[in-house]
């Protein structure tokens, strides 16, 4: 049963896939209106965040042992998110913020994400390394 539905998902997420594809070279080629593109976006969008929250809810349903990496993949990431919150600050003049037209807190969240991202890039790196010279050894 779990295999039909994992195959069932996997199917309607290729029809929305193909659905993307079709509507970006209809509209590209001028084929399909600005505002039937967005309103068809926005639909695929929704159907696809649906999706991504009914699928790990079901999994977790089917294998609630699943649940606890999750908990524990959650807080990790929420450390990093806090480390790399702390770490950012609003290094612009008011002149600069004013002439870029955002605000110092827009300021620190960026650094934020930036901090975020190159944690997690070097992290991605390291579990490259561990894996390569784990798989050596074995």
């Amino acid at each position: 049963m779990v295999d039909k539905i994992a195959n069932i998902t996997k199917w309607i997420l290729y029809v929305l896939l193909a659905f993307v594809f079709v509507s970006g070279i209809l509209f590209y080629t001028g084929n399909l209106s600005e505002d039937a593109f967005i309103s068809l976006s926005r639909i695929l969008l929704i159907l696809g965040v649906i999706i991504m929250f009914v699928s790990p809810i079901y999994t977790f349903i089917t294998h609630p042992k699943n649940v606890v990496k999750l908990l524990i993949s959650l807080a990790v990431f929420a450390i990093i998110i806090i480390v790399a919150f702390s770490m950012s600050t609003n290094t612009f003049s008011d002149l600069r913020l004013e002439e870029l037209d955002v605000t110092a807190e827009t300021s620190k969240l960026v650094g934020t994400g930036l901090y975020v991202t190159y944690i997690l890039f070097f992290l991605a790196i390291l579990t490259a390394i561990y894996a390569s010279i784990v798989k050596v050894f074995k």
